[in-house]
């Protein structure tokens, strides 16, 4: 069809001649409310951008001479934040000195990724950058879902309340009072 045909169409029919494939040999086009159609698709990517999951780096910061309690304190933290779901870098901060050992700050990432293997893996291997050397870790798919089908799963435990939690064998027999000896007046 001419353009000129083409035109004539979507003026009649009220709508616009909109060019959809214009490398295209013929170029293609079509009849439409372009209005409606900007505005379908603006609707569209909106939706697609709200189902989207959005990923959420969590940063742990450590020296090299750390002890094993704040050790402990943070690989806490760092299992703490694969059970949520997010990714954690894991940064390692050298000083002075420290510089020309980055072999210590590689067996202590290593022995963090050992340690958290079971709720994570290694995204990207230990690398100097710097002063400072970087790890993350990724929890292991579907960890959010498995923690919330866990918690769901898991029943309330009922605490022991009132008489029914004491002893069967007292609550049989009655207790037998106290008598007080009197006070020797001496």
């Amino acid at each position: 069809m001419r353009v000129e045909d083409a035109l004539r169409v979507a003026l009649e029919a009220d709508l616009d001649l909109v060019e959809v494939a214009p490398d295209a040999r013929p170029p293609v086009c079509k009849i439409m409310d372009y209005g409606k159609f900007k505005y379908e698709t603006a609707q569209k990517a909106r939706e697609s951008r709200k189902n989207q999951v959005q990923t959420v780096i969590k940063e742990q910061k450590l020296r090299p001479k750390i002890d094993d309690h704040d050790y402990e304190t943070k690989k806490r933290n760092v299992v703490r934040f694969l059970e949520a779901g997010s990714k954690v870098k894991v940064t390692i901060m050298f000083r002075g000195r420290e510089q020309s050992r980055p072999e210590l700050g590689f067996r202590l990432l290593q022995r963090l990724a050992s340690d958290v293997a079971e709720l994570g893996f290694v995204e990207t291997s230990a690398k100097q950058d710097g002063r400072n050397m970087t790890m993350v870790l990724a929890p292991h798919k579907g960890a959010k879902t498995r923690v919330k089908a866990q918690q769901e799963s898991a029943p309330a435990r009922p605490l022991p309340t009132g008489p029914a939690s004491a002893d069967p064998a007292a609550l049989a027999e009655p207790a037998a009072p106290v008598e007080q000896a009197p006070a020797d007046p001496q």
